[in-house]
């Protein structure tokens, strides 16, 4: 499964794109969209760069998210993708959030996870609440799935599918 193209946008937005190497908010070095793999202090990148980068990245994050082997929804799918590239693969696999899904928690309970996982330096940061905030919405993005379906109804009925 791939990102939506909503995802994406979100992802370019909580990531913002830097063109010069910085530290990010637990002091790891990034440059483009979050990029953090070989990144070096003084790096520099266009926004060329940055986009491939990024949908490199993306790719291995997919497919870590599908190594899980759940049966994901499109918005489900781009809540876990997001948490995980801005977490780490490790950190989703490991986490109560992920194990309250599998459990078939409530929708309560799975927002309140989402919701748990908002601090880097050891403080709360103002982005990360904005960014799990919107993967616990997303995740429960039923708006999104019934338009999939209409969409998909209307595609077979004009003889598209």
């Amino acid at each position: 499964m791939r990102v939506s193209k909503i995802c994406l946008g979100k992802l370019k937005e909580f990531e913002g794109l830097r063109k010069e190497a910085y530290y990010d908010a637990a002091g790891v070095p990034t440059i483009g969209y979050g990029h953090t793999r070989g990144v070096r202090m003084g790096d520099v990148i266009s926004e060329y760069w940055a986009e491939m980068f990024l949908k490199a990245d993306l790719y291995d994050v997919e497919k870590q998210v599908d190594s899980l082997g759940m049966k994901l929804n499109q918005p489900q799918f781009d809540a876990l993708v997001s948490f995980a590239f801005n977490l780490g693969f490790y950190k989703l696999k490991t986490s109560t959030l992920l194990k309250t899904i599998r459990e078939g928690g409530s929708m309560h309970a799975i927002k309140k996870e989402f919701r748990r996982w908002v601090y880097a330096g050891g403080k709360v940061q103002p982005g990360l609440v904005k960014r799990r905030e919107w993967e616990a919405r997303r995740f429960f993005d039923h708006d999104e799935l019934e338009a999939m379906k209409r969409r998909d109804w209307s595609d077979f009925h004009r003889g598209e599918n």
